[in-house]
């Protein structure tokens, strides 16, 4: 990963630092993501010093805010000329229904748009990069519901990430960018910590029966990195292994018309990224 720039958001705990950990041991140029920066701090002392590398940045963006994302994005331009890897991690759960400054139920804006939105502005960096890679953390949990184009605020946000790296690697097809997206596995993570008493009395109790962190980024590591899966695109891994996902996740209309629809929500051309 010598030369190669990464940029993982979620990257100050969890699933996010340990492929941050892992990607900077390899030897990357990284910008990681936070939104606290006092984590965030803490994160790049500690991978500088693990790594024995000083090429770790941060970068704070809420990215729940639309504004804050473009910022971002903007930022990441100015600083790097060439980026070769996006690992979109950064995600929340939340019990309790909440909307964004722009208006959008929570979860849905940061487990979806955020990747969708963040993924578009630095296209033009990825592709002109090439070979680059989208890695998009995922869940197996897209399995059970169903997602609703008509009622966005309460789809299931695992299974829009999926359906968005299948359209997007469609329509990056031949580009040199390639995306895939990942199941980690149940981690034991500060996710879900803001629900409350119950919901984290709950999370410590079944701690013990979780994957580390470290082992929940393997696979989003593999696939920032491998060799093996040069040129692989469009694809769902679980355990480092290529796996199929539900089968309405392979309903390319759904898929043409939830990327419509997140456009539309992130005030974005449906025909960005070509196809």
């Amino acid at each position: 990963m010598n030369g190669r720039v990464c940029v993982v958001t979620g990257a100050s705990s969890g699933i996010g630092r340990a492929t941050a950990r892992a990607l900077a041991r390899l030897g990357a140029t990284l910008a990681v993501v936070g939104r606290d920066r006092g984590r965030g701090e803490e994160t790049v002392a500690a991978l500088r010093a693990e790594s024995g590398s000083a090429a770790v940045a941060l970068f704070l963006a809420d990215l729940s805010s639309q504004a804050e994302i473009r910022r971002l994005a903007a930022e990441l331009c100015d600083r790097y000329p060439a980026i070769h890897v996006l690992v979109n991690n950064a995600g929340v759960v939340n019990l309790r229904r909440s909307t964004t400054v722009d208006g959008i139920e929570t979860v849905f804006a940061v487990n979806h748009l955020a990747y969708f939105l963040l993924t578009h502005l630095l296209l033009a960096r990825l592709r002109a990069s090439a070979p680059a890679r989208i890695v998009n953390v995922a869940s197996d949990a897209h399995r059970f519901g169903r997602i609703d184009l008509d009622d966005l605020g309460h789809a299931r946000r695992y299974r829009a990430n999926i359906l968005f790296t299948y359209e997007l690697a469609r329509r990056l097809d031949g580009t040199g960018v390639t995306a895939n997206c990942l199941h980690p596995g149940a981690v034991a993570t500060r996710l879900g910590q803001n629900n409350g008493r119950l919901a984290t009395a709950v999370t410590k109790l079944l701690r013990p029966f979780f994957r580390t962190p470290e082992q929940g980024a393997a696979t989003a590591i593999y696939l920032a990195s491998s060799p093996a899966v040069e040129g692989v695109s469009g694809k769902y891994f679980v355990d480092c292994r290529e796996a199929r996902s539900s089968g309405a996740t392979y309903d390319t209309e759904l898929t043409r018309r939830l990327w419509d629809a997140s456009a539309r929500l992130t005030a974005l051309e449906p025909g960005a990224a070509g196809g």
